[in-house]
């Protein structure tokens, strides 16, 4: 059975935009006049086989029935407003590792002197969302115990709310110990990167719950996931994926705060990671706010070779304003002050 897949494409920005949707020549992405979209690139999937092409969204009209039924559907959600936003044109989510061994940053915020100071420095610097993490996912990481995780965090956790009332705390974790314990302590998002399949307990931890939860993607386990990852087509088989997890989460309360990771880096390869950054934009219409995470991952290292560098902030700011460009609002990153400041410029330039 053919299944059909639409990715809103040629985009316009800032007065552009907005005298175009004006004049009915382009449509709004997510519900924001300052970005929109003339064409629609259409996948069709027959078992293994995937073609696509590109058409003008006033030929819609011409397409057989079945595809165009699914084309306006999918329409509908690409164009409309995500709740997450509000006003905000990026939310940017501070990574925060509690951690001895992350790839990047491990062991530097361990005491919680460094822990509190880092995250003041992050939300003065435009961190929107700080995400806590006591256990590295890393490719080959081990697994620590859910109280070893828990010793790591909670005393970062328990204080949040009071030090930081204006910055959205989320939990990077697997285990259902620590969700527990961080949703008592008003944490707003839950960031598992198994998507509630590493402890079996974890989403009867947050399925009623008032939260964000991020939908992330991740073939294998981190322990595995490197190891030559393999998929039919990565981009649609990311789609399916998020499909049925929505679908999951839909028969539980507050199954509109989702939020979508399509886990760079997360069993994939650089071909892999730069399929799924080109074409990002497909994931729009699934509904949901989309995050991406590029900062300082191997892709960069793997694409700039001998120019390399320890931070890799030119890549992560490359794979940001890029991934902007196809309306994508959410970045978890490592350096927010850069980020912020290279956001705020790019923002102002494309409404000129």
């Amino acid at each position: 059975m053919k299944k059909y897949y639409t990715r809103a494409c040629n985009f316009f920005y800032g007065s552009n935009s907005k005298k175009l949707i004006k004049e009915k020549l382009s449509l709004p992405l997510c519900g924001d006049n300052s970005i929109s979209f003339n064409q629609i690139e259409i996948f069709t999937r027959d078992k293994k086989k995937v073609n696509s092409k590109i058409i003008d969204i006033k030929k819609i009209g011409k397409l057989s029935p079945v595809i165009k039924k699914k084309i306006l559907k999918d329409l509908n959600k690409i164009t409309e407003k995500r709740e997450f936003f509000k006003k905000k044109k990026h939310i940017l989510m501070g990574i925060l590792n509690l951690t001895p061994d992350s790839f990047s940053d491990g062991g530097k915020f361990n005491s919680l002197k460094k822990a509190n100071q880092r995250i003041k420095v992050m939300s003065n610097a435009g961190a929107d969302i700080i995400d806590i993490g006591g256990e590295s996912t890393r490719p080959g990481s081990r697994i620590i115990s859910p109280k070893n995780e828990l010793q790591r965090v909670k005393d970062v956790i328990s204080k949040f709310k009071t030090k930081f009332p204006k910055s959205l705390l989320s939990i990077d974790t697997r285990k259902s110990l620590v969700m527990d314990f961080s949703l008592k302590h008003d944490a707003d998002i839950i960031n598992d990167v198994s998507c509630f399949k590493h402890d079996q307990k974890s989403l009867d931890i947050v399925k009623n719950k008032n939260i964000w939860k991020i939908v992330h993607h991740m073939q294998g386990t981190p322990q595995t996931m490197q190891i030559n990852p393999l998929y039919n087509h990565v981009l649609l088989d990311i789609y399916d994926f998020f499909e049925n997890e929505i679908e999951k989460l839909k028969k539980f309360k507050y199954s509109k705060k989702i939020i979508l990771d399509p886990g760079i880096g997360f069993g994939k390869n650089l071909k892999h990671n730069l399929m799924i950054l080109s074409k990002i934009s497909l994931f729009h219409s699934l509904g949901f706010p989309i995050l991406i995470g590029t900062s300082r991952k191997k892709f960069i290292n793997q694409i700039s070779g001998e120019y390399d560098t320890k931070e890799r902030i030119g890549g992560t700011l490359s794979s940001i304003t890029f991934s902007f460009l196809q309306g994508i609002k959410i970045f978890r990153v490592h350096n927010v002050e850069e980020v912020k400041q290279a956001l705020l410029v790019f923002e102002t330039l494309l409404e000129k």
